[in-house]
């Protein structure tokens, strides 16, 4: 099935409920979703409950997408991101400065 959105790329820096919400959204029309993680990945996989090792906050709010965990403040962390944004791409963020 295709969607409105295939074909774009959206790079998920965010958090919590509101940004994954959205990338959701966008996955769901068909764009492609990379969450970026920080090293050890994102602390809502670690939220209960937690079924069969796995946070199921962490599975709704994030099906659909791919994960990869980067340090954006090393310099190569840096040059990966740089790498991911050619084409048609958006970010979203909820946190803090990265």
């Amino acid at each position: 099935m295709t969607g409105c959105l295939d074909g774009v790329r959206v790079l998920e820096l965010a958090r919590f409920q509101a940004g994954p919400r959205g990338g959701l959204l966008l996955s769901d029309l068909g764009a492609e979703v990379i969450k970026i993680e920080p090293p050890g990945g994102e602390e809502t996989r670690r939220h209960p409950p937690i079924v069969r090792g796995q946070s199921v906050y962490f599975s709704v709010y994030n099906r659909g997408k791919k994960s990869l965990c980067l340090d954006l403040r090393s310099a190569r962390g840096k040059e990966i991101f740089a790498a991911l944004v050619p084409g048609p791409t958006s970010c979203s963020r909820t946190s803090g400065p990265v």
